[in-house]
């Protein structure tokens, strides 16, 4: 079967904001189904091009992540089945891509778009126990890599977010000294986020060209953890 092209990405509009905040007050199947339409054409569909789009950016900048949207967009309704939440619907898109294609795959350039906060993000949350624990080991083996990947992170005006990291070193690294190192070591997730201004959105050059320039910033980061799990 022929896959139909998807047409150029033009940034979202104001009416893809607009729906989101009314879904948000409007928490209900036969709302969403009568204004269906409007999500496909203001956020499924530009996402969907804005996706597509990047796969050209990243290539370019020899950046590995599929950019598909079929396999990228998180759907809008909310998985509420063990959730104490039970509204249907997410008040937000999103979309993964990662190396290999899967969302959930360690490893991710992360986008949410959203009235209350548009931002994009990379790198690994919540890892498995073995990948973190692989990660944490070359972090131990290559102490000047993983601290160059964050100076370069830091002269870009990025850092790691904290979360909540553990209160003492994993067992196995309780002989690492160097404090910087133990500070990560300590991480449950290993993410750097960064957010969209609302202008930026409606422009897709400039939404591509910032998704694009924060993926190169922390590619090397994707990079290490990706070559520690094939380790």
């Amino acid at each position: 079967m022929t896959e139909i092209a998807l047409p150029p990405f033009t940034g979202f509009s104001p009416k893809a904001f607009a729906f989101l905040r009314d879904l948000d007050a409007n928490q209900n199947r036969a709302w969403f189904e009568a204004r269906k339409s409007i999500y496909e054409q203001e956020l499924k569909g530009p996402l969907s091009a804005l996706v597509a789009s990047l796969g050209l950016a990243l290539s370019v900048e020899g950046i590995d992540l599929a950019c598909e949207p079929k396999r990228a967009l998180f759907r809008i309704h909310r998985d509420v089945r063990f959730a104490k939440d039970k509204r249907p619907y997410k008040a937000h898109v999103s979309a993964a891509m990662t190396r290999d294609g899967e969302r959930l795959a360690p490893g991710v350039l992360y986008l949410h778009f959203d009235p209350k906060g548009s931002f994009m993000a990379a790198g690994f949350w919540q890892p498995e126990p073995p990948a973190l624990q692989k990660i944490r080991a070359r972090m131990v083996a290559r102490p000047k890599e993983i601290h160059a990947i964050i100076a370069g992170l830091g002269k870009a005006g990025l850092e790691l977010e904290a979360g909540e990291p553990l209160k003492r070193t994993p067992r196995g690294f309780e002989a690492v000294e160097d404090a910087a190192l133990v500070g990560l070591l300590r991480m449950k997730s290993l993410i750097v986020r960064q957010s969209i201004a609302r202008k930026t959105t409606g422009d897709a050059d400039a939404l591509i060209g910032a998704i694009a320039g924060f993926a190169k910033q922390t590619y090397p980061l994707l990079r290490f953890g990706w070559t520690a799990i094939a380790g």
